[in-house]
Formats: C-alpha cells, structure tokens, sequence
C-alpha cells in the first residue's frame, strides 16, 4: 500500500492547525503539526515531509525566515513549499514566492482549494520520465542524470529551475510568455500566478552563474534562452568596428 504523502503544518493557531490536519487526513495526506519554527524544525529533523504548509505569522522565527533558511539547506531546498497567509497583497505574495514559497495561499482559503494546490506542488516536484541530453553553447543539461555544467562546471539547481531550464533549452532562440512557461513547466494549474515564472527565473540566472546572461528578457513578450545574449552580441560588434 503506497504511504500518504507526509505534510508538516507550521501554524500557531491551534484551533485552524487542528482545522487543516482534519481535512488533510480526509484527503489522503498524513499531517504533522507544529506550533513554531522550532518545534518545525524539530520534526523536519526527524523525518523529512513530502511538502510544507507554513504561516506566515509564527511567534519567534517568522515564516519567511524560516522559508529562507530551509531553502538554502541542502537537505530541505527541494521540500515544496506553500505559503499561509491573511496578507494577500501583491508585495506580500512577492516577498513569499522569493523567499522561497513555490506557492501562496491566502486567509480564508476553501478546503478543496488547499487540497488542490497541495497536490499541485507534489505533482510538479515528481521527476518525469525523460532522460535526453540537451547541449546550447557550453551549456550541457543531461535529465537521465540530473547534471547541468556549463564550460565543463557541475551547477547545482533546484527541482523547479531545473524543470525551467530544461524546457527552455529543448526550445532554445525561441520567446516563450509567461503563460506558455507555466503550462509546459508547471502544467495547467489555475493558481499559480505569472509571478511566480519571474521569481523562478532569477533563481535560474543566479545558480547559473556566468551562463545567467543566456536566459533573456524579452521584454512584453517572455525569456527566451539563446547560445548568444545580447550584451555578448553587442561587445563583439563592437570590437569588430573598432578593428574596422
């Protein structure tokens, strides 16, 4: 019999905790509850969860700290996120989605909405069955392994801006909006905002490094990954003319 997917619940409001623990297990999940960053971080000690329900508003540690720090450990940066919230303005969703969230729930939220972006985030962190290597430039992404190098250098990704850069470099030169990257890259799901693609790709300039600059703006338009960035293009014509 397969394990129900393990959801640790970071939320200091015992009622509204027990509240989404109740109707986790209905769904088929396996909640953990913990009432503050230590005693989260405690049970994420013990035993790794399969995705993260975090508040906000937590007494000491706040959850946007708490997210950053998960993120940069390298035994929980691939734990798939969700964010809870009342503070449903735009910087707020922003300031969640870079601290790390990969999703962004709102107070007061439906049942079959949290349970439906929960299994949104598992969905999208479960690998697909592809195994071609893909090269641009000194590029060099191989899937059956999960290996990307750049100029012979191993990079390290997380699960999502590899996902990205995948796609991106199987449709290298070409602009993809927003909207195209979040259905081929994290499928149709309604919930997820464009937003969200924005924050993912400066994840993916920052861990590439020096092969940042391959992944372009195209601005009113989308990215695009090409062999060529533009501010390279732009220095060798100008060394041209100057040899001119």
């Amino acid at each position: 019999m397969k394990p129900m997917p393990r959801i640790l619940i970071v939320e200091d409001e015992p009622a509204i905790a027990e509240l989404i623990a109740v109707n986790l297990r209905h769904g088929g999940f396996d909640p953990v509850v913990a009432g503050d960053s230590v005693a989260a971080q405690r049970e994420l000690d013990a035993v790794l969860p399969d995705a993260i329900l975090l508040d906000w508003m937590l007494p000491g540690q706040s959850g946007i700290s708490l997210a950053r720090h998960w993120r940069k450990q390298a035994r929980s940066k691939s734990i798939p996120i969700l964010m809870l919230t009342a503070r449903g303005d735009e910087p707020d969703k922003v300031a969640g989605l870079d601290a790390g969230a990969d999703d962004y729930i709102t107070k007061p939220f439906s049942t079959q909405e949290l349970l439906a972006r929960i299994r949104a985030v598992l969905r999208r962190r479960a690998p697909e069955p592809d195994s071609d290597s893909v090269t641009v430039a000194a590029l060099v992404l191989d899937a059956a392994t999960h290996r990307i190098s750049f100029q012979s250098r191993e990079l390290k990704l997380g699960p999502t801006e590899f996902k990205l850069l995948h796609y991106l470099m199987k449709h290298a030169e070409r602009v993809h909006s927003r909207s195209t990257l979040l259905d081929k890259v994290w499928g149709d799901h309604v919930f997820i905002e464009e937003r969200t693609v924005d924050v993912h790709v400066k994840r993916l300039r920052e861990a590439l490094g020096a092969a940042g600059p391959m992944v372009e703006t195209v601005r009113g338009a989308g990215y695009r990954l090409t062999a060529v960035p533009a501010a390279a293009a732009a220095g060798r014509g100008a060394a041209l003319q100057s040899a001119a």
